[in-house]
């Protein structure tokens, strides 16, 4: 599997590269990198041919829209498919500090939640101003989640559903001003919940359906097999610890999913397998994924990512990590 190969969208005419860039790096999430550090992240992975890309307002306070339009504007707009988000209203604010959300360097503008019809109007032609472009291919529901928004939750869900909000994604592709609609979310339960009350095309998931965690695979993957909703695998490596670092979910990951990960090590290190091209990897097997957006600090680490998703793997891996119980039983491996 190559990182250029296409993935269709069940119900919409949407092809994307098996893996695409998440550019929460562009914005600069826990380091700074500069603007031409950014383009040739963008520059490098057209060349590894990749054609999906997805950013969001809030990634660098607009700084990630930014410098992803800029980078994409001299390419032809229909080679390459683009994804951004709404739920959030970026207002203007001297206050913004470096470090803030895990921005190194953000710009002067602070994120204001809002799912209604108008706040989702709003955030859509801002972020087509940002980008530079006329359209967005895919446009994500931004962070609704009763583990994001806690008691405010309902308060939220009631913007978007009885509010407009997904009235307003509706409207946007009935007439053809993008091309799919979803949500872009760390909660599985909140693409359960929205699948409901709304006829989603697709779900940007970030870090329930990885190598590490499977939990959302009978309750929401093999639904969305049935409805023809498209998977996209955000977060692969859960914040990092799968190719790495100490972080899962954005925080120091606790000792028991450090244990587990010494598990999951292991048995790749038996095996001869990368664990992190186990991770990239793992997720494409379910029949419900279209595309996998590690993101990339870097031209190396993009070129890294690359070759661990295409590195051949032996069966002996998928067949040691279910003996060993470390992926759920019945899980689809490549």
């Amino acid at each position: 599997m190559q990182a250029s190969d296409l993935r269709k969208l069940p119900r919409r005419d949407i092809r994307l590269s098996s893996m695409g860039l998440g550019c929460a790096q562009l914005g600069g999430l826990y380091q700074s990198i500069s603007d031409a550090e950014a383009a040739a992240i963008v520059d490098a992975a057209w060349d590894l041919g990749i054609r999906y890309f997805d950013t969001a307002p809030y990634y660098g306070y607009t700084l990630s829209e930014r410098r992803l339009g800029a980078a994409l504007r001299t390419r032809p707009r229909d080679s390459y498919v683009l994804s951004t988000k709404v739920g959030r209203l970026m207002r203007p604010d001297a206050g913004v500090q470096p470090g803030e959300s895990g921005w190194a360097a953000p710009l002067p503008f602070r994120p204001h939640y809002d799912y209604s019809y108008d706040g989702v109007m709003r955030s859509h032609e801002d972020s087509l101003q940002r980008l530079g472009t006329d359209r967005v291919d895919i446009l994500y529901v931004h962070d609704i989640g009763r583990a994001t928004h806690g008691e405010l939750h309902a308060h939220y869900w009631e913007q978007l559903t009885h509010g407009g909000g997904l009235r307003a994604l509706e409207q946007l592709r009935a007439d053809g001003s993008v091309g799919a609609i979803g949500l872009g979310v760390n909660e599985w339960q909140a693409v359960a919940a929205a699948m409901d009350v709304c006829d989603l095309d697709c779900a940007l998931l970030a870090g329930r359906y990885t190598l590490l965690e499977q939990e959302a695979l009978e309750p929401l993957l093999a639904r969305c097999v049935q409805r023809g909703v498209g998977i996209v695998i955000g977060g692969p490596f859960n914040s990092g610890i799968l190719a790495g670092t100490r972080k899962f979910n954005y925080e120091d990951a606790p000792a028991q999913i450090v244990a587990r990960v010494e598990a999951l090590t292991a048995a790749c290190a038996q095996t001869g397998a990368p664990l992190p091209a186990a991770a990239l990897q793992f997720p494409m097997a379910h029949p419900a994924v279209v595309s996998c957006i590690p993101g990339a600090h870097s031209v190396a680490q993009l070129r890294q990512n690359a070759a661990w998703f295409a590195q051949p793997l032996p069966d002996a891996l998928w067949q040691t990590l279910a003996q060993r119980g470390l992926i759920a039983p019945g899980v689809p491996t490549p």
